[in-house]
């Protein structure tokens, strides 16, 4: 005979002795037959306490099924992080350079389309060797490749602003081959450190 209620002495009931306590024990709850979980005597569904040691009834916590695993904390530089003030001074970089690159563009066409200016280009191209009978090709070319020069550099840096603004994988792309090209007078080796962080890339699409 087992023991119903609990807690179990010898003097209030006389109950059978405790079998053997199994090895695999069984750790169920009320309503279900098991195993006392301190010392391994045999538990009827209606047992609220052991009757051996009169410990209470085990009762397991019921768990999420399927809990998605625990993600460890982001690194400090991660997508997390808020790119906007990193994106604010990146434009305003990019914004400031294509502004310089348009003012040494009116300066270069005013000098070739004002006859003082181009006077003196030929005089520097006759000093540097250039033959007297070559010196209008060689002065229209020179500033026609001058001209070129100045408005690719004043587009690929509005073109970085504008993208950045717009947070486009091409305006990231553009913005980091006009960075390239500030390193080499190394004012756009820092530029190109921010474009190149996590929080950068992956606020502008870059996986």
């Amino acid at each position: 005979m087992l023991c119903p209620e609990a807690p179990y002495t010898p003097e209030s009931c006389n109950c059978q002795a405790p079998a053997a306590a199994e090895d695999n024990r069984l750790k169920v709850g009320d309503g279900e037959a098991g195993h006392c979980i301190s010392c391994g005597a045999p538990l009827e569904a209606k047992h609220r306490y052991c009757w051996s040691c009169g410990e209470p009834r085990w009762k397991p916590v019921p768990g999420p099924v399927g809990a998605p695993p625990v993600r460890p904390p982001p690194p400090p530089d991660s997508p997390t992080e808020d790119p906007r003030p990193r994106l604010r001074a990146l434009r305003i970089f990019f914004g400031a350079a294509a502004i310089f690159w348009l003012l040494n563009l009116a300066q270069g066409l005013a000098l070739v389309l004002a006859p003082n200016g181009r006077a003196q280009l030929a005089q520097q191209l006759t000093q540097s060797g250039v033959p007297a009978t070559s010196l209008s090709e060689t002065l229209l070319l020179s500033a026609a490749l001058t001209v070129l020069v100045l408005l690719a550099g004043a587009a690929l840096n509005a073109a970085a602003f504008y993208g950045l603004g717009r947070r486009r994988p091409l305006g990231w792309v553009t913005a980091v081959v006009a960075a390239g090209l500030w390193s080499l007078v190394l004012i756009g080796i820092p530029v190109l450190y921010l474009l190149l962080r996590r929080s950068t890339r992956h606020a502008c699409g870059i996986e």
